[in-house]
């Protein structure tokens, strides 16, 4: 009884291994969407994505000083962006998230 466990536990652990192989290559990266591509996208989803979801932007609208504010407030609470980075995600942020943009779908 034990040897007929021993010799179908490996064959089951390759199956339960494949299975996760198999969903890791199908999973993609998830888009966005309402994210347009643009100079500081990327910055911003590698950042702010640790700590906030998609709705934080989406449902603010702020010119380039108040995203500006918003960022540096991260920096207080202990982020570690350079001011190159900063100002990319700002300008980003403010062109697709700005006051005069429409509000992106939920």
């Amino acid at each position: 009884m034990i040897t007929r466990y021993r010799m179908f536990f490996p064959l089951f652990l390759f199956g339960i291994l494949m299975v996760f192989v198999v969903t890791g290559e199908q999973a993609q990266p998830a888009e966005s969407p309402g994210f347009p591509d643009a100079p500081g996208k990327d910055l911003l989803m590698s950042r702010c994505f640790q700590c906030h979801s998609e709705g934080m932007w989406k449902d603010q609208r702020q010119d380039r000083r108040g995203w500006e504010g918003a960022l540096y407030r991260m920096v207080g609470r202990g982020a570690l962006w350079t001011e190159e980075e900063i100002n990319s995600m700002t300008g980003y942020l403010a062109t697709a998230f700005g006051p005069q943009t429409n509000k992106a779908p939920k």
